[in-house]
């Protein structure tokens, strides 16, 4: 990752540059209200009763492996102990299982059992129905375009770290 003085991101953000990124926050509220209301349609819970957050406890365990809750928290951007009170109920719900920390075994991570699994990949066949709807007349080229936008994207927000006015 590049790191840059304040002094020199200044110099190097131009008026242009700001117009463009104005432009694409733009776009980019407007695609997180689509999201969001598109969400909101399932209502708080999912089909399976649990909660949206549990989704993406479930998704981080399933895409990344078994979790600590700890990091399950840094990644979802939430509290420990909301992520410990989503973690109970897919536990409850038979989607979750604790094992013990391969590292630390006085600790313990989070693992998907085979049925979190399985209602995880139901509900991505879902989703992906959903987006293939919506994209359906877009040339194929247009859609590769937007995933490797979009991952081009998202791995910048990623990898840089957030200026706050008091950095400046």
């Amino acid at each position: 990752m590049r790191t840059m003085t304040a002094a020199a991101r200044d110099q190097a953000v131009t008026a242009p540059d700001l117009e463009a990124a104005d432009r694409v926050g733009v776009q980019l509220v407007r695609f997180m209200r689509a999201i969001n209301r598109a969400k909101s349609q399932l209502s708080k819970h999912g089909p399976d009763g649990l909660e949206r957050l549990g989704y993406a406890v479930l998704f981080s365990l399933v895409r990344d492996g078994p979790q600590r809750t700890g990091k399950l928290a840094e990644l979802l951007h939430a509290e420990t102990s909301t992520i410990s009170r989503q973690s109970r109920s897919l536990v409850a719900h038979g989607l979750v299982e604790r094992r013990a920390d391969p590292i630390d075994g006085r600790a313990c991570v989070l693992a998907a059992t085979a049925e979190g699994e399985r209602v995880f990949e139901e509900n991505r066949i879902l989703r992906n129905r959903w987006l293939a709807e919506i994209l359906a007349d877009w040339p194929a080229e247009d859609r590769g375009t937007l995933t490797d936008l979009l991952d081009r994207l998202n791995t910048g927000i990623e990898t840089t770290p957030r200026q706050t006015a008091d950095q400046k």
